[in-house]
């Protein structure tokens, strides 16, 4: 059984509070994007259960991955038998596009259908919950207003259906540190399910990334970026969660995009 989890982005990002446990309390708009890895479960010929990588080099120790903790995490209540896993890395990591979270979501979705386990998706939503703040999104995966440290989430009617999406990753990790290291938690002045509801030309004046000022500071080249989508015609512009990636909307497409940024990672779609 195969499926193709996909990527989202942040519209907007505001962190309003720090908690008494050290995290932040945000709000944010969660939107999906077709951005996709592959995931494919298959039975096992062997005693144990196996996770295969593909594609986008991950320097780490593949029984960390998010979609084996995923396993490990229903086969603890459930008779799960060994399976063999095969996930091939598109969506950049160090992102903010919740590329493993996505993976991880979609694992314990995979595993629900091929094993009939019968789990209503409320209680897949709980799961997902204890393996990353935003991967109950992914079990929805429609555009989400979310608050807390991301878990908490109610549907918006929102649709960028036609806009031309943009999106740009240059070779630059972000530590949270860094994220963090300018941010102020205030409550916004305006709420972001009040902004989405205005015309997308509108958000430029309204909308922000509470991070964008750290990380532009700290790594000036991200910001570079979105000041040359606004420049070559983006209608909104903006880093997804801590970055590094920036995307822009626009009305038609910029066939030049690629050349522009050579040296980054690029992808365009018709959303």
């Amino acid at each position: 059984m195969i499926t193709f989890p996909n990527a989202k982005i942040n519209l907007g990002l505001n962190i309003v509070e720090k908690r008494p446990d050290g995290y932040h309390n945000l709000e944010t708009i969660f939107y999906p994007i077709p951005l996709r890895d592959a995931l494919e479960i298959v039975p096992s010929s062997g005693k144990s259960t196996s996770v295969n990588l593909a594609g986008i080099e991950i320097e780490d120790d593949p029984e960390n991955n998010l979609v084996m903790k995923a396993f490990r995490l229903l086969e603890k209540e459930f008779e799960l038998p060994p399976i063999d896993i095969f996930l091939e890395k598109i969506i950049p990591f160090g992102a903010g596009l919740g590329g493993g979270s996505s993976d991880a979501s979609c694992m314990l979705q995979l595993l629900n259908s091929q094993f009939d386990l019968k789990i209503q998706d409320d209680e897949l939503i709980r799961y997902a919950a204890k393996l990353g703040a935003d991967c109950p999104f992914f079990i929805k995966n429609r555009p989400m207003y979310a608050t807390g440290i991301g878990d908490m989430l109610e549907e918006v009617d929102l649709s960028l259906k036609g806009y031309h999406f943009a999106l740009i990753k240059p070779d630059i990790f972000v530590s949270t540190k860094e994220a963090y290291s300018k941010v102020k938690p205030m409550k916004p002045a305006t709420n972001l399910k009040e902004i989405v509801k205005k015309p997308v030309e509108e958000w430029k004046d309204l909308m922000v990334n509470d991070f964008e000022r750290s990380v532009f500071d700290a790594h000036p080249r991200i910001g570079d970026i979105k000041e040359t989508l606004y420049d070559r015609g983006a209608v909104y512009a903006s880093m997804s969660g801590s970055g590094s990636s920036v995307f822009g909307l626009f009305k038609k497409r910029d066939e030049n995009l690629s050349e522009r940024f050579r040296s980054e990672y690029v992808f365009q779609c018709e959303l």
